[in-house]
């Protein structure tokens, strides 16, 4: 029986092949850090918790496909706190931010058509052009630059005619990557000259650092009918397992048309609809205490990585990851010999390699992703297990090394 060219494609997470080591290593007594996924520890608001244990419906009937309006009136309050004017009518409600990307790729692209976008790349992003038929080119960027964006010169060499989109992540997953508002404005310029949308995918939007300003292409007017803003809860509010994303656009024919596969999938939970329009009703101080603890983790990890030989890093300036290149050719042959063959009084940590993070995966072969989602005196232990699985790395197989 035939499989689709379109899933046959696509790949599975990196990560998926280490699991099988790390169940050994725990069952033979190993602690074993997860510094791989970007899972917040911190509770879930329990006003979300409270509105949906008083729900009184003795039916749970379809919610609107384009999302209830009690839930788009708040988020509607929520965006205007940060610049952002959209009404409920340029909104829609998704599962999560994952189908908001995917229904967007599916209404603005043909099957061979083009998006860009910086690499390292959040890695769904592969998957979803592969699902999709689309042509995922990347715009390099280096962690040596801190992973700004290459100027426009650069960019603009990298649109063909088939090309329909720019596609940030900002703040960025996997770099911590904050753009400034000169190269917010450099993809406004490149994206009105060449007659292309701009997809910002903004899920980590209040994770920004160091006093920086967060910028969006949706505060800029000129953009109107080519910016899309993808967002979710599940980062902001620690609930990744409320599904609630959002699609962002005052492109009229664009929200027309993308609305027929909210029609056609019928609805988002509405449980989950009205536990997440609780939580756009916490004041912006709520994030103050969250952003706080994360400024500590980061740091934490970053006082650490610059004292090890050879690790070349800057200090993101927000979500909760670091890239960093480490001095080993092949950073998954270290993620596993970590798991299989080392600890550090008991402990040891798993990472996730950042090749899963370019398109080519030959590229970032000597980076990992770091995550700082643990609480501090876990996370402080962790990079010291990092630093020490490094050095005695170095020492056993300077061959593969550099």
């Amino acid at each position: 029986m035939q499989i689709s060219k379109r899933v046959m494609g696509m790949g599975e997470p990196a990560l998926l092949k280490y699991y099988p080591l790390v169940d050994k290593a725990e069952a033979e007594g190993k602690k074993v850090y997860y510094l791989n996924i970007g899972q917040p520890d911190i509770c879930t608001p329990p006003s979300f918790m409270k509105k949906v244990n008083e729900m009184k419906e003795n039916v749970l009937a379809y919610a609107a496909p384009e999302g209830e309006n009690a839930l788009r009136e708040e988020a509607c309050k929520y965006y205007r706190k940060y610049g952002l004017t959209y009404h409920k009518g340029d909104m829609l409600i998704t599962n999560g931010g994952s189908e908001a990307l995917l229904f967007t790729f599916l209404t603005i692209c043909n099957p061979g058509d083009q998006i860009l976008t910086p690499e390292p790349l959040y890695s769904i992003y592969k998957e979803m052009a592969s699902a999709t038929s689309i042509d995922l080119r990347g715009i390099k960027t280096y962690a040596e630059e801190g992973f700004a964006l290459p100027d426009r010169e650069t960019i603009e060499a990298a649109i063909t005619p088939a090309t329909r989109a720019i596609l940030i992540t900002n703040p960025g997953n996997p770099t911590g990557k904050v753009f400034s508002r000169e190269e917010i404005e450099r993809v406004r310029d490149i994206a009105l000259a060449h007659d292309l949308y701009v997809i910002a995918d903004e899920v980590y939007r209040e994770f920004i650092y160091d006093g920086l300003a967060y910028v969006s292409p949706g505060h800029y007017p000129e953009l109107d009918q080519n910016c899309i803003i993808i967002d979710s809860i599940s980062k902001r509010y620690s609930a990744c397992g409320a599904r609630i994303g959002f699609i962002l656009s005052k492109n009229y024919a664009f929200m027309n048309q993308i609305k027929k596969l909210c029609q056609m999938r019928l609805a988002v939970s509405s449980v989950d609809q009205l536990g997440a329009a609780e939580l756009f009703k916490l004041d912006t101080s709520f994030f103050d205490d969250v952003l706080k603890e994360y400024t500590h983790r980061r740091d934490i990890v970053y006082d650490c990585l610059k004292t090890i030989d050879g690790v070349v890093c800057k200090k993101p300036t927000g979500a909760f990851y670091y890239v960093a290149k480490l001095p080993t050719k092949n950073a998954c042959d270290f993620i596993e010999w970590m798991i299989t063959d080392f600890d550090y009084e008991g402990k040891t940590v798993l990472l996730s390699p950042a090749n899963d993070f370019y398109i080519h995966p030959e590229d970032g072969a000597d980076e990992v992703r770091i995550a700082y989602v643990l609480k501090d005196t876990d996370m402080a232990d962790a990079v010291e297990t990092l630093k020490q699985g490094l050095n005695t790395y170095k020492e056993k197989f300077p061959e593969r090394c550099k």
